[in-house]
C-alpha cells in the first residue's frame, strides 16, 4: 500500500509544471547564469506596459523587450569582425601625408630660422673738422657704417664701440647705445661720431707747417657692433683705415654716402 501510495505521488510531482501560471511574472522572473561568471545575467523580456518602472527597453532585442534599469549601464555593443568600420579607407594615404606635412613644416621652419650672417661695412669719413692747441690736434670725425641683415627675421643693433689708432697708440674711443632695426633681407647706415687727440710732435708739424702741401695723416679705425635677434646677442667686428685732412679748421664731406641696398 505504502508503495503504490509513494508512486502516485511522484507521478504528481513529474505532472506539476516548473514556471508558474502567471506569464508576466515568468518572463520578468527567467535569469540565465553566463559562463564563467558567478553573477546572474538578465535576458531580454517581452515588453508589458503594466511592468515596474524598474525596467527599460533592451536596445539589442529590436524593442521586443526589457532589461533591470540597473543593467542599463552595463551594455556592452559587439561589432562583427567583417564591419567596415573596423578597416578605415585610405589609412597608408593619410599615414604618408600626415608625415609628409610633418616633414614639410620642420624643413620650412629650420630654412627660415636659421642663422645666416649679418654684414658689417665700414663707409668710410664723412666729415671731420681738426682743431690745434700748443702740442696737440684735436680732431673730431663722423664715420658711416653700412649693416646688412642675410636673415629671414629683423636685427636690432643695441650697441656700437669704436676707437682710432695712429702709429699704434690710441687717440680716441666711443660707446654708444644704438636702437636701430634692420629687416629681414635689408639693409641700413648708421652714422657715429668719434673725437680723437694727436700728441705726437711730428704729426703736429706735418699738420701745421704751411710749407707742406700734403697734410694726411693714416688712421685705423677698429671696432663693433652688438646685434640682436631671435633673444640672441652676436658681436660683429669691424675695421678700416681712413686717410684724414689734418689742415687746421677743416670741416667738409670726404665722400657721397650711398644709399642702402
Amino acid at each position: 500500500m505504502g508503495k503504490a501510495l509513494s508512486q502516485l505521488t511522484s507521478q504528481k510531482d513529474e505532472d506539476k509544471p516548473i514556471l508558474p501560471d502567471n506569464p508576466a511574472t515568468a518572463s520578468k522572473a527567467a535569469n540565465y547564469l553566463s559562463t564563467g561568471s558567478s553573477k546572474p545575467a538578465h535576458s531580454c523580456v517581452p515588453y508589458d506596459k503594466t511592468a515596474s518602472t524598474s525596467f527599460v527597453t533592451c536596445p539589442t532585442c529590436q524593442g521586443s523587450g526589457e532589461i533591470p534599469q540597473e543593467l542599463e549601464k552595463q551594455l556592452v555593443a559587439l561589432i562583427p569582425y567583417g564591419d567596415q568600420r573596423l578597416k578605415p579607407r585610405r589609412t597608408k594615404l593619410s599615414v604618408f601625408l600626415a608625415v609628409t606635412i610633418c616633414l614639410l613644416t620642420f624643413s620650412l621652419t629650420i630654412f627660415f630660422l636659421y642663422p645666416r650672417s649679418i654684414a658689417v661695412h665700414p663707409v668710410g669719413l664723412n666729415s671731420s673738422t681738426v682743431t690745434f692747441d700748443e702740442k696737440q690736434i684735436q680732431l673730431n670725425m663722423t664715420n658711416v657704417l653700412n649693416i646688412f641683415n642675410s636673415n629671414f627675421y629683423p636685427v636690432t643693433v643695441t650697441q656700437l664701440t669704436a676707437e682710432v689708432l695712429h702709429q699704434a697708440s690710441v687717440i680716441g674711443q666711443v660707446t654708444s647705445s644704438l636702437h636701430l632695426h634692420v629687416g629681414p633681407l635689408a639693409g641700413e647706415q648708421t652714422p657715429y661720431k668719434v673725437a680723437s687727440r694727436i700728441l705726437d710732435e711730428n704729426t703736429y708739424k706735418i699738420c701745421t707747417w704751411p710749407k707742406i702741401r700734403v697734410h694726411h695723416i693714416l688712421l685705423n679705425i677698429q671696432g663693433s657692433l652688438t646685434c640682436s635677434y631671435l633673444s640672441h646677442p652676436q658681436q660683429l667686428p669691424f675695421e678700416s683705415f681712413e686717410y684724414v685732412d689734418c689742415r687746421e679748421n677743416m670741416s667738409m664731406p670726404h665722400l657721397e654716402l650711398p644709399r642702402p641696398a
